[in-house]
């Protein structure tokens, strides 16, 4: 049904584009053109523009944007990945220092904690690991505290306590903790774990509330980005019930005939799903789940495959509408379809299979 409509729209949009499952080959084309589209490098520091027509994507974007990058190069094993991933934190240090303790928003240092410990476990780079185990001590320090029983600030303003810090500030303390061999960030990986689960996390549902403010009120909306990264920081930390109940709450609560949410584009949420996808490929494969979820996901990384516009090959974030033509589009807008086709398994092979599929994964 899903295919169907998406024919029914490309005719609309005047566009054709077969409605067919993803090979191997489409997830380098989707990457390629993504980086033909995006990326800009200039001797070796590189970054990726806010829109085809240049700019510059904003610091959390570009966090999240290299870290795709990194999950092509895990997933896929393709070496041209690696010195990109060079390039981009180079690139990053460059344009936005190596200490974040200007950025008031806290979820936005977390994430570039993240994307640089991951960096150095590809790259070896020590500079990266530095910048990562530094900044993450800065915002650890000044944005956890016991106020309504623990928990991370989202802001400075110290106005309320949100899952979209405490899910990437967890993980990056899970990864600091694998780095360092240092039980210090296990621990702090732990505590914010069972602060989330016990004030955001709803146990009989599976829905993670996007915050708490300071009087005690509980913002209930619910997000793929925040469902994610609850999923990432449980795998990590082994609670694999509460994570299926957070998979299972957002596969049947959030999706319209099993395809992720639309957020719109040109916004702050249109890559949210790229976050999801990350999450919970790597908790489907390493819990050995494929049976009950792959099927699922290949739909969507399907849906985000023929909603492309040709030539470019590039797809944006409504997956059950044709990309429009003669659109500038967004960096942040196109992630998500990148990172579907890089992370899910296809269920059918080109020349080069994925190293994971070889592996028997």
């Amino acid at each position: 049904m899903v295919r169907i409509c998406l024919i029914i729209g490309a005719i609309t949009f005047g566009q054709w584009i077969s409605a067919s499952a993803f090979t191997t080959n489409d997830a380098d084309t989707i990457f390629n053109s993504y980086s033909n589209a995006f990326y800009s490098l200039s001797g070796t520091n590189g970054y990726f523009k806010d829109t085809q027509a240049g700019g510059m994507a904003d610091f959390w974007k570009q966090a999240e944007e290299i870290e795709c990058v990194i999950d092509a190069y895990e997933w896929k094993s393709n070496a041209i990945y690696k010195p990109m991933i060079l390039n981009l934190l180079d690139g990053f240090a460059k344009n936005n220092g190596t200490s974040w303790s200007s950025n008031i928003y806290n979820d936005d240092c977390m994430w570039a904690c993240i994307a640089f410990a991951r960096g150095y476990r590809d790259t070896g780079a020590t500079r990266f690991r530095d910048t990562a185990r530094w900044n993450f001590d800065m915002v650890f320090a000044r944005s956890w505290d016991a106020t309504l029983g623990g928990g991370l600030y989202w802001t400075t303003a110290n106005h309320s306590k949100n899952a979209c810090v405490n899910g990437p500030g967890g993980i990056a303390a899970c990864l600091l903790y694998e780095i360092y061999g240092d039980t210090n960030y296990l621990a702090k990986a732990s505590n914010v774990f069972n602060w989330e689960r016990s004030v955001l996390f709803n146990p009989d549902t599976g829905a993670v509330s996007d915050s708490i403010n300071i009087d005690g009120r509980i913002g209930s909306w619910a997000s793929t980005y925040n469902q994610g990264t609850f999923i990432g920081l449980a795998d990590f930390l082994g609670f694999t019930n509460e994570a299926m109940l957070a998979v299972d709450y957002t596969k049947n609560h959030m999706t319209v005939s099993g395809i992720l949410p639309q957020y719109g584009t040109a916004g702050n949420n249109s890559g949210f799903n790229a976050i999801f996808l990350r999450w919970m490929a790597k908790f489907m494969r390493g819990r050995g789940r494929q049976s009950t979820y792959q099927s699922w996901l290949q739909a969507n990384a399907d849906a985000a495959w023929n909603a492309r516009r040709t030539p470019e090959n590039l797809s944006w974030c409504q997956w059950r509408q044709p990309t429009p033509a003669g659109t500038n589009l967004h960096s942040w807008d196109c992630i998500a379809s990148m990172e579907a086709l890089q992370v899910v398994p296809p269920s059918q092979n080109g020349p080069r299979a994925d190293k994971n599929d070889k592996a028997g994964n």
